[in-house]
């Protein structure tokens, strides 16, 4: 004991005494509140609470009361009882109590979501009230991740954790994230068959800490990751982990990142790969290694039979595997025999991906990967971008390419190729008959090569790449076999070079359909015109890409002339303004952005005029002039090939849908004239002169009646008009009254639809009255309601019999006499149908009593009510006579 003066008041001191040790004085109390009487069991829980252990700058130890809770759960055990009776002098029910209370308030703490320094705490209550069931709860309590941050642990805290995860049937995942840890901490955790994943981060851990861990590896039957990372395990110390891990068959993922770790230790770790048969990942990621052992490594990859992936970018190193078909008992029969006849077959059957990107690769390196991959397996993908191969290298890679039997990707980008090196590559891979495509953008450093399957392993390529694509995006061809795509984009060729690039290109010809992209670069008009010379020298070129290279509209009309010398051309997509030029095999011209002077069209027309049909003509301007226009319809005779002319996004003018009227009857060939909102124009051409039918469509190009009689004027001049669309226009009442005044002029054989067009019920009455001028109409229709259609269906003879149908025209009664009227004069009439047209059964009545016709039948039909087939000298006798349906 020790004395002490403590200050009760203003100058009065007491003598206060302590325990030299502060355990011994917790322990005496937790005595005293177990055993006094004074002390009710509601007080003493107050006691059982859980105190962090977080390290702090100012409370570098533990404080007076903080294993004051372990031993209150020690004396709740039952083997305590006897001896707090005896203290108790017999009270054996009130400390009987008392132990249920701490029990129970341990229970309520187990089921909480606590923190790593709470559920040590915990575990060391638990365990020291030797209570199976208690012990029970709070082992299945636990999360199945259950981090440990920052906090100094003991051989104690670990060994009670293990005693705790014994009562656990599920697995759990450990980590020790900055704790620090004593050296011979992992021998508390053998035999710990409950923990899953277990991973260590700290700087604590070294040579020691690897030994003592080496030897509880084994005894963790169930141990799939383990993670040593950031930490200071020197040669000594992976030495003993690299005995042990064979003893480990279950690993399946396995880290030592950042442990500075020198080469050979590296070199040591991965010998081990073929004797964990179930190993997915071995993460060996900052420790700085030299090229040579990366190489070293590479050749682990291309032997070992379950690697998969091999990926190295500065800093990360990360082996990638699969276990292979033999079962885990055949691999481990033999592990030392990797030349052994199974393994080989392995080989044979299993693809890699090595990705070796910004390891400072140089053309020497390049020379010892290409003939180490050329003895290995199958390559899934090769990417060895941000190195520092240059021309050489590349080229050297090209040229190994087809004898590595790449399924999809070679990647050189970021090794400083150069424009001179660009015709050096094409000609390397002009015989690799498996490349689908290959991208090359000196601007933005790319150079990609994508192959097509070979045929033999096209059955399965989902199972064979399965691994791969769930650990990382792939980009596969989408090409056929037989076609290649070479996008040489932004890498500043002019002409001078098309030449060479060429010739390099003829020798892919031979291996299928050629599509080449020169986008981006500085070809201008002498290029194009080079180009166009050396267009026939390319064989089965289905498309040609030359956007952005400064063309001017004499350039881009200098390669519609290609249309009549290449065969394969049967496409051109210009847009002048953003430099989009695109020529392929699909038989249709567009130009785009162009300024479409006559004279350019002039021109145009010209040298289409020997093209190969059907020809398809695409143009888009900002706005074509009525001048322009006309030049581009007075040669459309001279195209006899053409079957579409289509003007989109194109300002016209309001008297375009004249001229476009006018060629109706100047060109025999066209068989359909669209436009649209005085924008879109598509005129469709017939392909033999015995198709019967023109159609004609001005709609929303604001129509009115001043237009009406010039346009029947020019629609007359047409002789096989099926079809006229004018809905969506302005024509109004006074434009539709002159339309049908004009009809008898206008040769329509089918539809002629004035949809949308502002109309009111003066346009219905005037459509009645207008009917007997009309003997070619069959049948009319009128909805003034939301859908505001008026169609009138014509037919190619007089038709004796007429139908006429009127649907929401809320006609009023001063209607009625007119409407009797008009029944009066339309003899061919014989069908009326009047839907919710605000004719009441008065209003009805009158208008049959007005009606005046000769004998026969009529038909009469309304929304509500009906009246059918009533001969006229019974009519007035049924007038009333309207029955509900």
């Amino acid at each position: 004991m020790t004395s002490f003066c403590v200050c009760t008041g203003p100058g009065h001191q007491q003598t206060g005494y302590a325990f030299t040790h502060l355990s011994l004085q917790e322990f005496l109390a937790a005595l005293h509140l177990m055993a006094s009487p004074k002390v009710n069991k509601d007080t003493l829980t107050q006691y059982v609470t859980l105190h962090s252990r977080w390290v702090q700058r100012t409370k570098a130890r533990l404080g007076l009361s903080d294993h004051l809770p372990t031993f209150l759960a020690g004396l709740a055990s039952c083997t305590c009882r006897p001896f707090l009776s005896h203290l108790a002098q017999g009270n054996e029910d009130c400390v009987g109590a008392k132990q249920a209370a701490v029990v129970q308030v341990l229970k309520k703490l187990a089921t909480r979501k606590l923190t790593g320094p709470k559920v040590v705490e915990l575990c060391h209550c638990v365990d020291e009230t030797q209570e199976p069931e208690l012990a029970s709860l709070t082992a299945q309590s636990l999360p199945y991740q259950l981090p440990f941050h920052n906090f100094p642990l003991t051989c104690t805290d670990l060994a009670t954790l293990t005693n705790i995860l014994e009562h656990r049937e599920a697995p759990i995942h450990l980590d020790f994230d900055g704790c620090p840890l004593e050296p011979h901490c992992p021998e508390a955790l053998v035999g710990c068959g409950q923990i899953e994943n277990l991973s260590f981060k700290s700087r604590k851990c070294g040579d020691a800490f690897a030994e003592a861990l080496s030897r509880s590896l084994p005894t963790m039957g169930r141990l799939q990751m383990l993670g040593l990372a950031g930490s200071k395990i020197t040669a000594r110390g992976i030495s003993h982990l690299v005995k042990a891990l064979p003893l480990c068959p279950q690993l399946k993922e396995v880290s030592f990142r950042d442990n500075q770790l020198s080469d050979q230790v590296v070199l040591n770790i991965v010998e081990v790969l073929p004797h964990l048969p179930r190993l997915r990942k071995l993460d060996l990621s900052s420790n700085s290694i030299c090229v040579s052992t990366l190489l070293c490594l590479a050749r682990v990859a291309v032997t070992c039979p379950t690697v998969r992936m091999l990926q190295a970018r500065e800093a990360d190193l990360i082996f990638l595997l699969s276990p292979p078909t033999e079962t885990t008992a055949e691999l481990q029969r033999a592990p030392d025999l990797q030349e052994s006849d199974g393994q080989r077959k392995g080989a044979q059957s299993r693809s890699l991906t090595l990705r070796l990107q910004k390891c400072q690769l140089q053309v020497h390196d390049a020379e010892a990967l290409i003939a180490l991959l050329q003895e290995g397996p199958h390559l899934e993908e090769v990417d060895l971008s941000g190195n520092q191969l240059e021309d050489e290298g590349c080229r050297l890679m090209a040229e190994a390419a087809s004898q590595l039997h790449i399924a999809r990707k070679l990647d050189l980008s970021n090794n400083g190729l150069s424009v001179a090196g660009v015709h050096c590559v094409l000609r390397a891979v002009s015989a690799c008959w498996t490349l689908a495509e290959l991208h090359i953008s000196l601007q933005h450093k790319t150079v990609i090569f994508m192959f097509a399957q070979e045929p033999e392993e096209q059955k399965g390529p989902q199972e064979r790449a399965a691994f791969l694509d769930s650990l990382m995006l792939q980009m596969p061809s989408e090409l056929p076999l037989s076609s290649r795509r070479m996008r040489l984009t932004h890498c500043g060729l002019q002409e001078k070079h098309l030449e060479q690039l060429c010739k390099a290109l003829g020798g892919s010809c031979h291996l299928g359909h050629l599509h080449l992209d020169f986008s981006g670069n500085a070809l201008g008009d002498e290029g194009a015109a080079r180009l166009a010379q050396l267009l026939p020298g390319l064989g089965a070129l289905q498309s040609l890409n030359l956007s952005e290279n400064g063309l001017s509209l004499d350039a881009v009309l200098g390669l519609v002339r290609c249309f009549s010398t290449l065969q394969w051309l049967f496409r051109l997509d210009i847009s002048f303004e953003s430099q989009h030029i695109l020529l392929r095999g699909d038989k249709t011209s567009s130009l785009s952005e162009c300024p479409l002077e006559p004279p350019s069209l002039t021109r145009l027309c010209a040298t289409l005029k020997d093209c190969p049909g059907p020809l398809e003509l695409q143009l888009s301007c900002e706005f074509l002039s009525d001048q322009s226009l006309e030049t581009l319809l007075d040669c459309l005779p001279q195209l006899p090939q053409l079957s579409l002319l289509q003007l989109s996004q194109t300002g016209l003018s309001p008297k375009s849908p004249f001229l476009l009227a006018n060629t109706l009857s100047l060109c025999p060939r066209v068989k359909k004239v669209d436009l649209r909102s005085l924008h879109h124009a598509t005129l469709h051409f017939r392909s033999n002169e015995e198709e019967e039918g023109v159609c004609c469509g001005f709609t929303g190009c604001s129509l009115s009646q001043e237009h009406v009689e010039s346009l029947c004027w020019l629609l007359s001049k047409c002789k096989d008009l099926s079809q006229v669309d004018l809905s969506a226009n302005l024509l109004g009442d006074s434009g539709l009254r002159c339309l049908l005044e004009c009809l008898p002029q206008v040769p329509i054989s089918g539809l002629l639809d004035l949809s949308h067009n502002s109309i009111s019920q003066e346009s219905a009455l005037y459509l009645l009255e207008t009917l007997p001028s009309c003997p070619r109409v069959r049948e009319a229709s009128v909805n003034l309601g939301s859908e505001q259609s008026f169609r009138i269906h014509f037919s190619r003879e007089d038709q004796a019999g007429k139908t006429l149908r009127l649907s929401e025209c809320s006609f009023r009664p001063e209607h009625v006499s007119r409407l009797a009227t008009g029944l009066s004069k339309s003899l061919q009439l014989t069908e009326l149908t009047l839907t919710q047209c605000c004719l009441g059964q008065k209003q009805l009545a009158i208008l049959l009593s007005l009606v005046g016709r000769p004998a026969g039948l009529f038909s009469l039909r309304d929304s509500t009510r009906h009246t059918e087939k009533l001969s006229f000298p019974t009519l007035e006798a049924c007038a009333l006579g309207f029955k509900k349906k």
